[in-house]
């Protein structure tokens, strides 16, 4: 069986997504102590791991999080985790760490507001892509992107509602392709 972490700061969505997709987690490390993934995590017996980093000691942290990542991890996905990991940890984890983005990277890579850019931009088309992480944010190889076309009646929110529901499908087809 394929050994998968879950990193994620917050509602937990993606997690759900794909354990409902039918894949194993191993574990789930957040650093948010008030996230909603750990009730969905212990909902469904995955262990959780908060690593909180209230002075934001970048190597501190990260060194921690290599203390609860088992060696033989297959896959670590992140899903939602909102930090910056340093270049030493993003090579540790070479080939073996993705992340999933509301929109079609390159395009509106890099921010917390992916979605609310692109509307604001003007787009009439958005998306998700799922890459592997690099040290640079939203900068590594794709692996798939979907693209979601914006129709005369959608809103901010209806985009937002669309592309979510895309990405719990999208993220988890995609991780069950890689660890198979």
């Amino acid at each position: 069986m394929k050994k998968v972490v879950v990193m994620a700061s917050g509602e937990g969505s993606n997690f759900s997504a794909i354990v409902d997709f039918g894949i194993i987690v191993d574990r789930v490390i957040t650093d948010n102590p008030n996230a909603n993934v750990i009730k969905r995590a212990e909902k469904v017996n995955v262990p959780v791991f908060v690593v909180e980093n209230k002075k934001k000691e970048r190597v501190w942290h990260e060194r921690t999080i290599l203390e609860i990542i088992p060696e033989d991890t297959d896959l670590i996905v992140m899903a939602g985790y909102m930090r910056i990991l340093t270049a030493w940890f993003c090579n540790k984890w070479k080939d073996k760490m993705v992340n999933i983005h509301p929109s079609l990277l390159p395009a509106f890579g890099g921010g917390c507001h992916a979605i609310e850019d692109a509307w604001n931009h003007g787009c009439t088309v958005f998306g998700i892509t799922v890459h592997w992480v690099i040290p640079e944010v939203d900068a590594g190889p794709i692996i798939t992107q979907r693209a979601i076309h914006k129709f005369t009646d959608d809103t901010l929110e209806s985009i937002t509602g669309k592309i979510h529901r895309v990405e719990h499908y999208v993220y988890p087809e995609t991780i069950k392709k890689l660890i198979s």
